[in-house]
């Protein structure tokens, strides 16, 4: 809209999905779409963060700025965070919480600045109303994050809430299960688009299938959850409903896709059908359980994605170093045709599969690195190529 101001905002991201989530915001509206390590910063609107945060599935927050200033002590964070018109953004009877996370920050302690953060924001509103919001750490209403560098520091408002990888579906996880944004990020690194056959033989409760069946249908990414953004002073909540009405108006028919998932433990693949039932998915998505070592291609040619399991222990490394050859030679026997996507932290993947990757892009899953290696299988003898690793590029 002309004359609507526009505003800051940062979206964090899992580690090696920026240039993919700055290309998403930009479908979205966003403006002026920068990639940084770890997020991407944009402006715009400020509807358009209820778009993102509804309609992104790289995106794990999406933070508004709200200021910035320079500082050598604690005493200059207390003041410049005691001039910003928090009465105006929130409600006093509203519960708080302050995040503080710094790079290269000369103060000595971040959990005192923390504090004096959390009492700068409390002072603004004792100041206006005779009382302060309370503090509330496990599930606060307004989030509070400050960013440090060496001499400057941001104040964000978190519109999110809880993190957008929480979409609201899934009830059943696995022991180290892949965050949403992460898995969605992978199938766009895959270059997988609904329609294209999609196998992941290793499903575990179904974090790939869940994201590719969502995508397959056309559902938001957020269109089944809360979001901060409804505790602030000025949501609209005309603009939001308008907003999930159009995003429910664009799904697709629930029909069956070329998606299919399998696993060799019925408890695992029990989890991940709870998880497609709960989001209404379950007519979408194929399971069939089985080993991967003996499963066949759903069809001549596709997309197989999955997270192999990769050890800790001595004895689950053995076990592993055993694995992988035999997964390697039943990918080329078996699945000639197909683009093969391992995300993986077993960085010895490539050589004990006796396969070449055609490219390995470094991604990271919270601070665990993993690489997601890509092999292109054909028929006949692979050939050896070595692939560095690469940043990813936008799918």
């Amino acid at each position: 809209m002309p004359g609507t101001p526009l505003q800051r905002f940062f979206a964090p991201c899992p580690r090696g999905l920026e240039a993919a989530l700055a290309q998403e915001l930009e479908t979205l509206g966003a403006l002026g779409a920068r990639a940084v390590p770890g997020g991407v910063g944009f402006e715009g609107p400020f509807s358009l963060c209820y778009a993102a945060n509804l309609e992104s599935r790289l995106a794990s927050r999406i933070l508004w700025h709200v200021g910035q200033a320079r500082y050598h002590g604690e005493n200059d964070v207390y003041d410049a965070v005691r001039r910003l018109p928090w009465p105006e953004l929130f409600d006093v009877r509203r519960t708080l919480m302050v995040k503080v996370s710094a790079h290269d920050c000369p103060l000595r302690s971040l959990d005192f600045i923390t504090l004096r953060i959390k009492d700068a924001v409390c002072d603004a509103f004792r100041a206006k109303h005779g009382e302060r919001p309370s503090v509330d750490t496990r599930a606060p209403d307004v989030r509070v994050q400050a960013f440090f560098e060496r001499a400057r520091f941001d104040v964000y408002v978190d519109t999110s809430g809880p993190p957008l990888f929480q979409r609201g579906l899934r009830v059943q996880s696995g022991t180290a299960p892949l965050r949403e944004n992460l898995a969605a990020g992978i199938l766009k690194l895959a270059g997988w688009e609904p329609g294209v056959p999609l196998f992941d033989p290793m499903c575990g409760t179904g974090t790939f299938l869940l994201e590719a069946a969502q995508m397959a249908v056309g559902q938001a990414a957020g269109l089944n959850r809360r979001f901060g953004f409804e505790k602030l002073a000025n949501f609209d909540e005309g603009l939001w409903s308008r907003l999930r009405e159009a995003a429910r108006a664009r799904q697709k028919p629930f029909a069956p896709q070329p998606i299919f998932g399998g696993d060799r433990y019925g408890d695992a693949l029990q989890g991940a059908a709870e998880n497609l039932r709960r989001a209404g998915l379950e007519g979408v998505v194929s399971l069939k359980q089985g080993n991967v070592l003996e499963a066949n291609p759903p069809s001549e040619s596709g997309v197989l994605v999955t997270n192999p399991p990769y050890g800790v222990r001595l004895g689950d490394q053995e076990e592993l170093a055993a694995f992988y050859p035999r997964l390697g030679d039943h990918l080329k026997q078996r699945f000639a045709g197909w683009r093969v996507y391992l995300f993986t932290a077993d960085l010895r993947l490539p050589k004990l599969i006796r396969l070449s990757p055609s490219r390995r892009v470094p991604l990271f899953n919270g601070p665990l690195e993993c690489r997601l290696y890509e092999f292109k299988l054909v028929h006949g003898p692979m050939r050896k190529r070595a692939a560095p690793d690469t940043a990813p590029p936008p799918p």
